[in-house]
């Protein structure tokens, strides 16, 4: 049956117009749930309409960042029989005291009929996984992509480049006629906006190389000389983004950094 989409009623700077949450009907009454939302009690009004009565029977959380996983208590609450399950993140996952269950790759979850299979899509967090529904070529693809704007990629919280770099890929390789974010409309071009995503993120590492030769040698002021005139509540995300590409570029043997200091 087609998800229906249940906003989470957290409009913010950094989570746009707020997070989606995808309610999947099942057999007999029983439905999923993609990602908890915040616990804002529309959120909670709206799931109790859309089940109408009938038994939440299971949480997919695709990451453990908040906009995703804070109202797992409130549902777990509202919702005593559901499980809750995602991939482990200790240190995040213990905000939110509720029996968390594992999954992880290639692990299978029964949803009505159908089924979805757990992709870990690392990079955005270490936990991070996608939901494929081979069935309708659809991914529920928690913070992969957002049409129309970026992806935040938190080098200090777990974030990393070259793995979300990888997943996109992945994406790709999977051939899917639909996604389905956490935030921001339904994807129906999956092919043309992941490709304009992983050129977008080849862009910006053209200009951190540029910002390198040029001698600049810190994240601040290379995030400046590229995010320039950026509004300043931004600019440390920004600036998480500059060093997740740095360190990427570590990696790959292009940057070496001394004592905060960057050089190629």
């Amino acid at each position: 049956m087609e998800p229906i989409l249940l906003p989470a009623h957290n409009p913010g700077p950094m989570t746009g117009s707020g997070n989606n949450t995808y309610l999947i009907p099942g057999r007999h009454g029983s439905a999923t749930l993609i990602d908890a939302g915040v616990g804002e009690p529309q959120h909670l009004a709206d799931l109790a309409a859309a089940l109408g009565g009938g038994r939440l029977e299971a949480v997919l959380v695709t990451h453990g960042h908040r906009d995703h996983a804070a109202g797992a208590p409130a549902i777990a609450a509202a919702h005593p029989a559901a499980s809750f399950r995602k991939r482990p993140w200790p240190d995040e996952d213990a905000q939110y005291v509720v029996p968390w269950r594992s999954l992880d790759e290639g692990d299978q979850v029964q949803v009505g009929d159908d089924v979805l299979t757990i992709l870990h899509t690392p990079g955005h967090s270490p936990d991070h996984l996608a939901f494929w529904q081979e069935s309708t070529r659809t991914i529920f693809t928690g913070d992969l992509v957002v049409q129309g704007s970026s992806v935040m990629i938190h080098w200090s919280r777990g974030g990393d480049l070259g793995q979300y770099m990888a997943s996109l890929e992945r994406l790709l390789t999977l051939n899917p006629l639909r996604l389905l974010p956490a935030h921001g409309p339904v994807i129906d071009d999956p092919q043309t906006i992941v490709a304009g995503y992983l050129e977008h993120r080849r862009q910006r590492e053209q200009q951190v190389v540029a910002a390198l030769s040029a001698g600049l040698a810190t994240v601040q002021a290379i995030t400046e000389s590229i995010y320039d005139g950026l509004a300043p509540a931004l600019m440390p995300a920004a600036q998480e983004n500059v060093r997740a590409h740095l360190e990427k570029l570590k990696v790959d043997g292009r940057a070496t950094d001394q004592d905060g200091r960057w050089t190629q």
